[in-house]
């Protein structure tokens, strides 16, 4: 591989997180050294230090945004719905489907043991920031009168865990195997899970589009 040393400041720091995305997605989040990236991305084992003192930063800020794309969808998906019901389950299908699309960021955002967000505030932050979007969806429905205040904390998490259950059951295949089993698809599973979930939630909800 040919060594790239004309980067732009900046774009080396874009080209070194892509090459480590890159990376997590081929071989996985062990593969990931800062030797390595540096290879992937073209530039001299000693370009990486210039932006991450080591392998932790560059997990962090990988993770940050990470957390910023999915903040982004979620509240893309709850600006569209239609009811305040309706935006949960439309955030639940975004972190569904953002798992699908972005594996790669999904697997190590939730692994702080690698990015150390208690170092990194920036990372946390984040993560808050996307679970925020969550937590006001929640306070819209209490304020619709559809859903209780006294346990507006509790579902968030619940909602929270049904959504990242589903999403890392996909990634790792069980998702595929039971969908196979009941004769469904993976989508269709997690759909129908998610607008189950809603109604034993809300009793009497008309169904959700």
């Amino acid at each position: 591989m040919v060594t790239r040393t004309s980067y732009h400041h900046g774009a080396l720091r874009d080209a070194l997180l892509a090459a480590c995305l890159r990376l997590i997605e081929t071989e996985g989040i062990a593969a990931v050294s800062l030797r390595r990236v540096a290879r992937e991305a073209g530039v001299s084992t000693a370009a990486p230090y210039h932006h991450f003192p080591d392998r932790a930063a560059l997990l962090a800020t990988l993770s940050t945004q990470g957390y910023q794309l999915l903040a982004v969808r979620l509240a893309a998906a709850r600006a569209e719905a239609t009811t305040p019901m309706g935006a949960l389950t439309a955030l639940a299908r975004s972190y569904f489907r953002f798992s699908r699309e972005q594996p790669a960021y999904f697997r190590l955002m939730f692994r702080p043991e690698l990015s150390q967000p208690d170092k990194h505030p920036a990372a946390m932050a984040a993560g808050d920031a996307a679970f925020a979007v969550l937590t006001d969806a929640i306070a819209e429905c209490v304020r619709a009168g559809v859903l209780p205040a006294d346990k507006a904390d509790t579902l968030a998490v619940m909602y929270w865990g049904l959504s990242h259950g589903l999403a890392s059951l996909r990634l790792d295949g069980q998702l595929e195997k039971r969908a196979e089993q009941f004769g469904t698809t993976t989508s269709d599973l997690a759909d129908d899970v998610m607008r189950t979930f809603a109604i034993l939630i809300e009793p009497g909800a008309p169904p959700l589009t």
